[in-house]
């Protein structure tokens, strides 16, 4: 069973790391992502025309079936398309991730009860197995963070099988349901945040650090927590929480198949910053939250052994990959745990936005 921690909880016994308006919230996580273990479901749909036209918006009808724990046979309507930038390009993955609306009517006493729009990541690459692994280090991810803190997206291993209902055949993969937003901000009491302009000084500080130590060990750089272009909505691969729907903001992150955990053969990163490969670890954290740096490192010390846990008991993940993974993260705590190293790589690397 997974482990739901609020970091509030923690934090609060760290005064000059907790701001008087952030308050813990109890978590009610829904029982379809409060287990480890993968999921077998079936989802019957016209898959051919949906990875052919790849819709981000039309939706194709379809069928979600899986066995439920008394051993009685479930079967859920649902629409269903692609979504996603990267991995919906066809040049990128010949199958690309899906959105699945679910018929509540159909959901409720299920499983799924109460789940409207689901995110599936699906493996991209049909005729490479190896993708599946990819999925598989995504998912440890997302557990990861959620490990430090209960604002985080739930999320449910799958075994899918995917029958093409135009040609009467199927497709078994590993993928992973990710929990909705609106369901995130609910069980957390908050509000999401829709707006374009989010400034440094908007944003909750503590978690402001949270969140660039977390991209840093697992070396995701293709995450912003502020506005980075005046015509684009803030933020890319973060959501935006808010209590009131106003500043302090909080961001809850996701989308990781660029970051070094992950390693997937078609991730590069972004030319602006100055490293060759996404395995290359660099700290985008701002100069003036480098006070709070060692309250935020005291965390990450504290949850060692749970996030070893979460990478050591991943049964479904290969002994290589796994093994990858871990050496991964104990290179960044090897980093933590040295303070001229953290003077290098981190405190001396902070970004200053008055700079620009």
């Amino acid at each position: 069973m997974l482990i739901n921690r609020n970091i509030y909880k923690y934090l609060a016994t760290l005064p000059l790391l907790v701001s008087g308006s952030v308050e813990a919230a109890e978590s009610n996580i829904a029982a379809l992502f409060d287990d480890d273990e993968p999921l077998s479901i079936t989802i019957d749909a016209p898959i051919t025309t949906l990875m052919e036209y790849r819709p981000d918006k039309a939706e194709l009808k379809g069928t979600l079936a899986y066995t439920d724990t008394d051993g009685s046979d479930r079967r859920i309507g649902l629409k269903l398309r692609t979504r996603g930038n990267y991995r919906r390009d066809k040049e990128h993955c010949d199958f690309a991730p899906l959105r699945l609306n679910l018929k509540k009517g159909d959901a409720i006493g299920t499983l799924f009860h109460g789940q409207d729009k689901l995110k599936l990541v699906t493996h991209c690459k049909s005729s490479n197995s190896s993708y599946e692994q990819l999925v598989l280090r995504e998912y440890l991810a997302y557990r990861l963070f959620r490990e430090l803190s209960d604002l985080s997206f739930g999320v449910r291993l799958l075994k899918v099988t995917y029958f093409d209902t135009e040609k009467a055949k199927d497709l078994t993969r590993l993928g992973f349901i990710i929990e909705d937003d609106s369901d995130l901000a609910r069980r957390n009491t908050m509000k999401r945040v829709k707006s374009r302009h989010i400034p440094h000084d908007g944003i909750d500080h503590e978690r402001q650090n949270l969140i660039h130590v977390f991209e840093y060990m697992i070396g995701n750089t293709e995450y912003s927590l502020v506005n980075p272009e005046p015509d684009k909505n803030c933020c890319h691969n973060t959501d935006v929480m808010s209590q009131t729907g106003n500043e302090p903001y909080l961001h809850v992150p996701y989308d990781f198949d660029f970051s070094g955990l992950v390693n997937a053969p078609y991730a590069e990163p972004n030319p602006k910053y100055p490293i060759k490969d996404v395995r290359t670890r660099l700290y985008k954290g701002i100069c003036s939250n480098n006070a709070l740096l060692p309250e935020t490192l005291a965390l990450f010390r504290s949850k060692r052994a749970d996030i070893f846990a979460v990478i050591d008991t991943a049964g479904t993940v290969s002994a290589s990959s796994a093994k990858s993974a871990r050496r991964y993260i104990e290179d960044f705590y090897a980093i933590i745990d040295d303070p001229d190293e953290v003077q290098k790589k981190l405190t001396d690397k902070c970004y200053d936005p008055a700079s620009n």
